[in-house]
């Protein structure tokens, strides 16, 4: 959960019930992190099991740098939670808590989850942690409850989340395609006309943030752009400008996750990148890093060089904390500067 809105964890079992809730979704065959700042999560990451007979070299190196990315979180401890079957869980998550008692980061506890019960690595008081594990919280328990109640959702498995901001198929492709097309010829209506380049800048740029305050006060207010208003944004938000407008605006509500994934799933390829992008910052300032990376991957496979995906693919991958909002800004900044 982000800091905005916690949930208090106090046993076991309640950490693993909200572990879905803070990755988005329910995690399988993989070993979550969660950190904690007092009784308060505060982030949550998860990374695929290592694949049986791997190089065991190989799987060490794996654990330090995943042990620093997370370290660069700043918790003031953590707790370490394998799910899947023992033989590939129990090295997985020992060698992760191994690289981060390395890195200097508290490790409060490591567990294990398997068929609906958990095992702790850490503690052999069978008053709590009996041999035969203890069972799960139920889907239904209390503090699922609170987390559903709170807006979080928790998806059935990764695929659910990609599929969240795949693109729309059948009519409504077709459709999108159609109304596409048709904001393209009111682009070049609107650049016709032989000016200057300050002059064409000023005409993109009003249209640009028009068409982003429009988008914004619609979504703000459950409603959704019709099909050539969304395509009208995403050709302007090609515009390097408009981009940084829409970037300068995004806050961490649900709103504007909606606003920014219905906007992506719409888009034809070429205009993915911006909006991908836009609902990755998004997700990550409202702490839904598993949301960002799904967003920032359709952006970097529709556009490699795109320069602000990769600032976030760094963001991400270097496990910066929401926080560090102006970091992001800051480095597209530089980059702008030595490109010119």
């Amino acid at each position: 959960m982000t800091a905005d809105c916690p949930l208090i964890v106090r046993t076991p079992s309640d950490l693993i019930a909200v572990l879905p809730f803070v990755l988005g979704y329910h995690p399988v065959d993989c070993v979550a992190v969660l950190g904690l700042t007092g009784p308060d999560v505060d982030f949550g990451a998860c990374y695929d099991l290592p694949e049986p007979g791997g190089d065991p070299a190989e799987a060490r190196d794996a654990a330090q740098a995943t042990a620093a990315t997370i370290a660069r979180q700043g918790s003031s401890s953590l707790v370490v939670v394998g799910f899947g079957a023992p033989a590939r869980v129990t090295p997985a998550v020992l060698r992760l808590v191994e690289a981060l008692r390395t890195a200097g980061v508290r490790v409060n506890d490591a567990l294990r989850v398997t068929d609906g019960r958990w095992w702790s690595f850490l503690c052999d008081d069978t008053r709590c942690c009996p041999d035969d594990g203890t069972p799960c919280l139920p889907a239904d328990s209390v503090i699922a409850a609170e987390a559903t109640f709170r807006g979080q959702v928790a998806l059935p498995d990764r695929r659910a989340l990609v599929a969240q901001v795949a693109p729309v198929e059948g009519d409504a492709r077709i459709a999108m395609g159609e109304a596409t097309e048709r904001a393209r010829k009111r682009f070049a209506a609107l650049v016709a006309e032989d000016m200057g380049a300050k002059r064409y800048a000023r005409r993109v740029n009003r249209a640009g943030q028009l068409a982003v305050r429009q988008a914004e006060t619609r979504y703000r207010t459950d409603r959704a752009l019709d099909d050539d208003e969304t395509a009208w944004l995403g050709v302007l938000l090609v515009d390097r400008s408009v981009e940084d407008y829409a970037l300068d605006r995004v806050g961490p509500q649900e709103w504007r996750i909606a606003l920014w994934t219905d906007v992506l799933r719409r888009m034809e390829r070429l205009y993915v990148p911006a909006p991908a992008c836009l609902l990755g910052f998004t997700a990550w300032r409202a702490g839904r890093g598993a949301l960002a990376r799904v967003a920032v991957d359709r952006a970097l496979a529709a556009d490699p060089r795109h320069h602000l995906a990769g600032l976030l693919h760094q963001v991400l991958g270097f496990g910066l904390a929401p926080a560090l909002v102006g970091q992001l800004r800051s480095g597209r900044a530089r980059r702008d500067r030595r490109t010119r």
